[in-house]
């Protein structure tokens, strides 16, 4: 009996520690694939070695929020920032993110500072000074009017990206002018936007093509590697939803503490890790039943037994009649009922 409960001790302890130390054990979905694996098990799976992205934003309209939500769901980050919403410091809450995306209206057309119109416009040449985020990697994207203000088109979006690349940042997602309705604009870095640019006055429709194809570029740019943050596998593109990019993004292995790891082998490790668990749960049920059986047995038949103390460790080894089977006690015992 006492080797019966130290296996269901040690069993306990390993479960523990599998389900403690494995971020990979998932309870798998419906429909699964030849592996057994689910699309949206996929999707847990990539969830968990996400790289760790903060979307921040300043809005006047929510055109630019609309957009800082619609980017977030395609990195599968967490809600976006508004910047004038932060109570803390933004040293501190950008000092939490592996990546950043930043974005801004245009309000204050043509300027040379100060463009946005929003709570960016108060800690630029201020608050944002003194952060140290050198080497962090940045992406930027801006709305504007190119029609109305086909001379100064996203022009803020420029200046948000020229204060990010004065402290150290490695600006990423540059994008081509091709498709856009502008004459100039403050944005334009070489033959490029220095970043993603939106109209939601006049080209709405085209927004959730631009997002996803802008998504994917940064992937390919390696926008989530470096930093303790990893390179996404594609997602099937119903779990992303209607706009998603998923199909688009580059097949690439997890970057995990150093160790390349394949999205097929993760899903490998998911499987065995559930069927040791399944096995090791047969066990435990076995050894229940089989501990069951013996307490019952030593109240149904304690007579059956015969004791035999030993004087000097006070251990007490009680015998069957028939010699096959036996337990201990440990503390001797002063008068025992024997009959023959």
């Amino acid at each position: 009996m006492k080797m019966i409960l130290s296996r269901i001790a040690v069993f306990l302890a390993s479960a523990a520690s599998v389900i403690a130390f494995s971020p990979i054990l998932l309870q798998q979905k419906s429909h699964p694939n030849k592996l057994g694996v689910s699309r949206r098990h996929k999707a847990d799976l990539v969830a968990l070695y996400m790289a760790n992205v903060g979307v921040f934003f300043g809005t006047s309209t929510g055109s630019t929020e609309d957009a800082a939500f619609l980017i977030a769901e395609q990195f599968g980050a967490g809600e976006p920032i508004d910047i004038d919403s932060i109570s803390g410091t933004i040293a501190a809450e950008m000092a939490k993110y592996d990546a950043l995306v930043v974005g801004t209206p245009t309000w204050n057309t043509g300027a040379d500072t100060e463009r946005s119109g929003t709570g960016w416009d108060e800690i630029y040449y201020g608050e944002m000074q003194d952060i140290d985020i050198a080497g962090k990697k940045v992406a930027v994207f801006g709305l504007g009017d190119s029609e109305s203000y086909a001379e100064n088109y996203a022009d803020a979006s420029g200046e948000l990206h020229d204060v990010f690349e004065g402290l150290g940042c490695n600006m990423l997602g540059h994008t081509s002018q091709e498709g856009y309705e502008h004459e100039a604009s403050k944005a334009i870095r070489g033959d490029k936007f220095c970043g993603l640019m939106l109209d939601a006055v006049n080209q709405e429709d085209l927004t959730p093509g631009r997002v996803s194809a802008w998504v994917a570029q940064l992937m390919e740019e390696g926008f989530l590697e470096g930093g303790g943050a990893a390179a996404a596998p594609a997602v099937a593109p119903e779990v992303v939803g209607a706009t998603s990019v998923a199909s688009t993004r580059p097949q690439s292995a997890l970057d995990v503490d150093g160790a390349t790891i394949s999205l097929t082998e993760l899903e490998e490790e998911n499987l065995r890790l559930r069927k040791l668990l399944d096995d090791n749960s047969a066990l435990l049920d076995e050894n229940s039943r089989l501990l069951d059986q013996n307490i019952a047995s030593f109240d149904n038949d304690s007579s059956d037994y015969v004791p035999y103390v030993n004087s000097e460790t006070g251990t007490t080894m009680w015998i069957s009649s028939n010699g096959r089977s036996c337990y201990y006690t440990e503390a001797p015992i002063k008068k025992v009922s024997y009959t023959p």
